[in-house]
């Protein structure tokens, strides 16, 4: 270590003018000796003579492109490589460059038998046996081209090449060591790894870090984030926050979807990528691009409005390009994020009239379900569900019992299902496929039972004697927490009755699977009455004996939360239109106490103005009507 010191100090101080140092004068009659010699011939003279390394150091090996990689460059098919080759070859380094050429040859003309060829396997000979004179890069380079050719795993150069790279890892460059980084990960994925050169390779990687300054470098690095450690992938987040300005529109996308890829939210980089993005022109923002940042937005449930608009402007004259696997895939991504825009999803319906043939039935259901989580309807209605209600016939008895529930429970959310849906999924024998999976989604998929089996009793489908009975036993776990919104309802609703619990009822669970927040009854004059010995068809005991007096109106207060809604939008969100909807049709009075209004409430009086003014509004409107 000291002596490769002292070599490199030599040749700095050789190579400035201004600090070249005297050397003593020394008398031709003094006696001159090994030691008193070696100081004065140390600039012509290397201290690590022995070290192979060291050598390497001081006289570095610079890659000459020669006549040949310049024609094969040229060359437009794999066969013209191999000619020139045969031609003009003689090196190992021009074989290598001729081997990733031809790579890239193959790949996008194909080349049957070029494994047999004697031409490239005279190549692979020239570089197995002058392997120490190939150049750094195009060591890197050959590995991958090797593997794209389709070399066998356990071929000798293969192996050679390894070694060969896992020698010379400290004089690589970071470039190359991401590029080797990727190779590593595809090896991986065949189960082909080489433990040792992968160890190494990280470890290198982690010790230079501070070397990196290039975003395609950091994006090819976050796309293989399942080789890194985690703080390894923190150092990478703050670089790639730093150099996000020079980032184009391709490493974004790399770096987006290798953070949805990993479940990693860093929102301060998140929102400088999105920031970048948006500032890129429209022929940068390919198609498979904006598809990818939708994606991995809604993975991430990321919302970045002004990104989400500019992808839908982008896409729209784009539609009738769109593959039905790119519309549906757009849908639901959107769908995760709750945002709906208008003109984009009509041009979704309109793409699947267009081109319902090319759709398959799991690309109909996931239409479905997106239009479903986010209540739109189109306004073609009428020539686009019976395309649907076709589309599906054939299939629908097949879908998988999850899978089947959930479009009959979108269709339920679009009003557009029909007897036989519901008929097919509350069977019963049905029932039974629908047991397994955590607590959490089985109780998930009792209340969309019920919703539907109310759905079934209270919208007008026509047909009479639908079985409704659902029979998913409900969990036994605690009650869920009661949000700030709701306590506040809950306060209110007692200072309006003047604390009588006989003519409240809070957190009310019905057999429509639907929980009311509050619920009153009502006399003529609006007023509070006793509701305990009231008949109540909602709840699973049926209430008391007593039926609704006359002028009695029942009254729910619904509380809609912040997520309840569609993003930066006071629309509800499917799930919450339907519950709004049956529980009109089941005869109450809704009284909707969205959070954006009661926020603006201070004092407990102004909260119990605000239900008592509610109250009042929404008889006045069912009076109306």
């Amino acid at each position: 270590m000291t002596t490769r010191l002292l070599s490199r100090c030599t040749r700095l101080f050789a190579r400035c003018p201004h600090a070249r140092i005297q050397a003593p004068s020394i008398h031709p009659t003094e006696p001159v000796g090994p030691m008193s010699l070696s100081w004065h011939q140390l600039s012509a003279r290397n201290l690590c003579q022995s070290n192979e390394l060291a050598k390497m150091e001081e006289t570095p090996v610079l890659y000459e492109r020669t006549e040949l990689v310049g024609l094969v460059e040229k060359a437009a098919t794999p066969q013209e490589v191999l000619q020139l080759w045969a031609e003009q070859g003689n090196s190992a380094s021009d074989a290598a460059r001729c081997l990733v050429q031809l790579s890239l040859r193959v790949t996008e003309k194909g080349g049957e038998g070029i494994l047999r060829d004697p031409r490239f396997e005279n190549m692979l000979e020239t570089v197995n046996s002058q392997l120490s004179s190939v150049w750094n890069g195009s060591l890197v380079a050959l590995l991958r081209a090797l593997t794209m050719l389709g070399l066998p795993s356990d071929a000798p150069l293969l192996g050679s090449l390894q070694n060969e790279v896992l020698w010379r890892i400290r004089r690589l460059t970071y470039r190359q060591l991401t590029y080797l980084v990727d190779w590593v990960a595809f090896q991986r994925s065949r189960g082909q790894e080489n433990e040792a050169l992968t160890t190494t390779l990280l470890k290198q990687l982690e010790l230079r870090w501070t070397e990196l300054c290039e975003p395609r470098t950091i994006s090819i690095l976050m796309s293989r984030a399942s080789l890194l450690s985690p703080s390894f992938m923190d150092k990478l987040e703050d670089k790639a926050l730093e150099l996000a300005e020079n980032f184009n529109a391709e490493d974004i996308r790399r770096v987006t979807f290798a953070l949805a890829s990993q479940n990693r939210r860093a929102v301060p980089l998140l929102r400088a990528l999105s920031y970048h993005l948006n500032q890129k022109p429209s022929s940068e923002l390919k198609t498979p691009l904006l598809l990818d940042i939708a994606y991995a937005y809604g993975k991430l449930n990321f919302h970045q409005t002004h990104v989400l608009q500019r992808i839908a402007a982008e896409l729209l004259p784009r539609l009738s390009e769109m593959s039905s696997f790119d519309v549906t895939r757009c849908a639901k991504s959107l769908a995760f994020l709750k945002w709906l825009h208008l003109p984009l999803f009509e041009g979704f319906a309109q793409h699947y009239e267009n081109n319902c043939v090319k759709y398959s039935t799991l690309q109909v259901c996931n239409l479905l379900m997106s239009f479903a989580k986010l209540n739109f309807q189109t306004s073609k209605g009428e020539e686009f569900y019976p395309k649907v209600h076709k589309a599906l016939e054939g299939s629908f008895q097949t879908l998988e019992p999850f899978l089947k529930m959930d479009v009959v429970w979108s269709l339920c959310v679009l009003n557009q299902a029909i007897p036989d849906h519901i008929t097919s999924v509350t069977k019963p024998a049905f029932q039974k496929k629908l047991t397994g999976g955590s607590v959490g989604r089985i109780e998930n998929y009792r209340l969309k039972l019920l919703h539907i089996s109310a759905y079934a009793q209270l919208e007008p489908l026509g047909v009479a004697d639908v079985p409704t009975a659902v029979l998913l036993p409900a969990p036994q776990h605690k009650a869920g927490s009661i949000t700030p919104l709701q306590s506040g309802i809950h306060t209110a609703l007692q200072s309006l009755t003047n604390s009588r619990t006989q003519a409240l009822r809070t957190s009310v669970k019905t057999v429509y699977g639907w929980k009311i927040d509050g619920e009153l009854v009502v006399d003529s004059e609006n007023k509070p009455i006793d509701l305990e010995n009231l008949k109540a068809p909602h709840l699973p005991g049926g209430g008391g004996p007593d039926a609704l007096p006359t002028g009695g109106r029942r009254i729910a207060f619904v509380a809609w939360e912040y997520p309840n809604f569609c993003l930066r939008s006071k629309d509800l969100l499917g799930r919450f239109a339907m519950q709004k909807r049956q529980l009109l049709l089941a005869g109450f009075i809704v009284v909707e106490v969205p959070y954006f209004e009661w926020l603006e409430l201070k004092s407990d009086w102004q909260k119990v103005a605000f239900l008592k003014d509610k109250l009042g509004k929404a008889v006045a409107e069912d009076m109306a009507k």
